[in-house]
This record gives C-alpha cells, sequence and structure tokens, in this order.
C-alpha cells in the first residue's frame, strides 16, 4: 500500500515553517498518544505515521531529499524511525505531559523531588482614605506553610532519615516501554518523590511542612489606591528540597471618603456658600488632607465653577509631589429662613433686577435679551 504524503499527515502546507511543524504533530501525538487511546490500533497506527513524518519533515537534510524525490529520497519504503532524532522531544511538550498524564517520553524530563520554590501568596489588605494619604504601618497575621523545624522538612522522625523508593529505585518515576517509545509516569509508591518514609515526623506527620502564621510589619505608601499590590520578597511560603521561599503580594483595597472623591492623585469636593460669598468675594476656609486651607473666591463667581488649589491632592505613591484639590462651588440656600433673614432677603429682591428667565451668556451685549429671543439667535 502506497504510504500517505507526510505534509498530508501532519495537515500542513509544503511550505510549512518549522514552528508549524512542531505545532501539528505535537497535536496528533497528544490526540493519538497510546496512553490516551489503550488498546486503539487505529490510534497507535496514527501516533507512528505521524512520528515518521516528523522525523523527516522536523530534519532540514531529510525534508529537503523528500521535496525533491519524494519517499525514495530518504530509504527505501520509508524513513526508518529513531528515538534519537527526537532530542529535544521534551521542548515539543513542554509543561503538557503533567496535564495530560503521560510524564516524560523518550527517557527525557527532570527528576522529582529536587529544590523547588514556595508558593507566592496573596493578602488582600482593606484600609481607610486617611490610611491611604497619609501612609500607615499595620501588623499582618500570614498563614502559611513552613518547612517543619522538628524535621529540618524531611518528613522522618528524629533519628531517622528518608529511604530511597525500591520501586522506582529512587528516581521518583516508573517507564514502560510501548513499542519503540519509553512512556515514564509518577512512582505512585512515594508519590514520585523518589523516597520513603518509614518513621514520619510526629510534628508535620511526615509532610515535612507545617501551616503557621506569620506575623509581619508592613508599611503602607501614602498615596496608595485600590488595586495597586506590593511585593515582600521572601515572605511566600517556605520551598521544599532546599528552594527559595516564594513571595507576599499585599494587594490594597482603599475605602471610598465621605467627602472628597479622587481622580489619580487629584482630589474632587464640592462646597456650599452663601450668596453674599459668590456675590461679592471672599475668603473661606476649605478642609485637605493636611487641615484646612483658606480659599479665596473672586467676586461674581458662578454656582458650578470649580476652583483648583495646586498640591493639595494627593501625595504620589511613588513620591513625586501631590496632585490638586479641585473645589466646585454651590450656593447654599437657606431651607426656612428667619424673620430677619426673610427681611434682609426682600430689602435685597427689591434692588436686583427681576426674573425674566434670561440665560447667561459670555456676550455681555446679550445679557439683556429675553431667554426665547436668544435661542432664536442660536438657530439662526
Amino acid at each position: 500500500m502506497a504510504e500517505r504524503d507526510y505534509y498530508e499527515v501532519l495537515g500542513v502546507p509544503r511550505d510549512a515553517s518549522e514552528r508549524d511543524l512542531k505545532s501539528a504533530y505535537r497535536k496528533l501525538a497528544l490526540q493519538y498518544h497510546p496512553d490516551r487511546n489503550p488498546g486503539d490500533h487505529t490510534a497507535e497506527e496514527k501516533f507512528k505515521e505521524a512520528a515518521q513524518a516528523f522525523a523527516v519533515l522536523g530534519d532540514a537534510d531529510k525534508r529537503a531529499a523528500y521535496d525533491r524525490y519524494g519517499h525514495a529520497g530518504v530509504g527505501n519504503g520509508g524513513p526508518q524511525f529513531d528515538p534519537s532524532t527526537f532530542s529535544d522531544f521534551g521542548d515539543l511538550f513542554s509543561g503538557l505531559g503533567d496535564a495530560f498524564g503521560f510524564g516524560d517520553i523518550f527517557g527525557g524530563g527532570r527528576r522529582r523531588g529536587g529544590p523547588r520554590r514556595g508558593s507566592d501568596l496573596r493578602y488582600d489588605l482593606e484600609i481607610t482614605f486617611e490610611q491611604a494619604a497619609r501612609g500607615h504601618e499595620m501588623q499582618l497575621q500570614i498563614p502559611r506553610e513552613e518547612t517543619c523545624e522538628t524535621c529540618q522538612g524531611s518528613g522522618a522522625a528524629a533519628g531517622t532519615s528518608p529511604e530511597s523508593c525500591g520501586q522506582c529505585g529512587g528516581s521518583g518515576q516508573l517507564r514502560y516501554q510501548q513499542g519503540f517509545f519509553t512512556v515514564a509516569r509518577p512512582c505512585g509508591n512515594c508519590r514520585g518523590t523518589g523516597r520513603v518514609i518509614a518513621s514520619p515526623c510526629g510534628t508535620c506527620r511526615g509532610a515535612g511542612r507545617v501551616t503557621r502564621e506569620r506575623k509581619l510589619t508592613v508599611r503602607i505608601p501614602a498615596g496608595v489606591a485600590t488595586g495597586q499590590r506590593m511585593r515582600i520578597g521572601g515572605e511566600g511560603e517556605h520551598g521544599t528540597g532546599g528552594g527559595p521561599q516564594g513571595d507576599l503580594y499585599v494587594v490594597f483595597h482603599v475605602a471610598e471618603h465621605e467627602f472628597f472623591q479622587r481622580d489619580g492623585d487629584d482630589l474632587h469636593c464640592e462646597i456650599p456658600l452663601q450668596f453674599t460669598t459668590l456675590a461679592l468675594g471672599g475668603t473661606v476656609n476649605v478642609p485637605t488632607l493636611d487641615g484646612t486651607h483658606a480659599l479665596d473666591v473672586p467676586e461674581g463667581t458662578q454656582p458650578g465653577a470649580r476652583i483648583r488649589v495646586r498640591g493639595k491632592g494627593m501625595p504620589n505613591v511613588s513620591g513625586r509631589g501631590h496632585g490638586d484639590l479641585h473645589v466646585t462651588i454651590a450656593v447654599q440656600v437657606p431651607k426656612k429662613p428667619s424673620r430677619e433673614l426673610r427681611e434682609a432677603l426682600d430689602a435685597l429682591r427689591a434692588v436686583l433686577p427681576a426674573d425674566t428667565g434670561q440665560a447667561r451668556t459670555t456676550d455681555r451685549a446679550d445679557e439683556e435679551k429675553p431667554f426665547f429671543e436668544r435661542v432664536k439667535d442660536m438657530f439662526g
């Protein structure tokens, strides 16, 4: 029976790049691997066929001969498959072996039970607006996995030590021969560690690790905002087999303020003022993060006007100065004026122009025009 075209086997065009070839072969190998299709002869044949195709097309010289002469250019009856061709097979399946449960193929893979870095930890910290504005020092209690001090992480009781696993010979893996493939799987007896503990430590019960609460004092930087995080190196969980500790990431959540609204490093607030202050101008004290600030209100200030106070916003978390404070002016209207105030307002109304429904304008020549006449002018 005639052999199929190798490009057809892998499902790639004849001008496919090396990366495309590897990607196509990896998908087929995962799909038809014998471990995932036990007893399926058709899947096994497809797996071998894909391996043969990649053995040729994955080699530049063999691919050139195949492109020129076909199957005849790479040996009688097709290529002679050699597992050594796949010395970089582990790169093809980097990170996928454990996920699909077939471990390392062709005798490759890293030794289990070696030094491993500890896991990183996340701590969500809720703080007040004032603590974020001024900076604050807090003590945290972080639950984490630490090396057992009794057995120093070995998991064995005092006076004893872990022994090499007799089932896997201390390798942590058991290897099976499937045709011309060698498939490695974690040893079930030692759980892939290569060691067994005959007399477990009484403190950690053979785990080599215990859960403890770590008390840690952290300095919250002034100006921090919700969602920002601070990395504290080496305060994560302890590593295993002599590996380094992980890191701790503190994620901040800043409470809302009842008066200020935050926009980056800038702050916004609204100040209600008396009509007389808006009309005649004056100086009023407005609250800031540092106390009060004397704000000059110009004569004739209109409701809704915004006055900027430089440098009175939030501090920049990187230490580059402060944002600004933006004060929006509102008019304060008494809900129930007293008799004296009513008399004063009546006297004021007597000298003010009557309300005519006029809209404010930037053109002083139009200020006296009735509202609807101005609308007519706007629309031609």
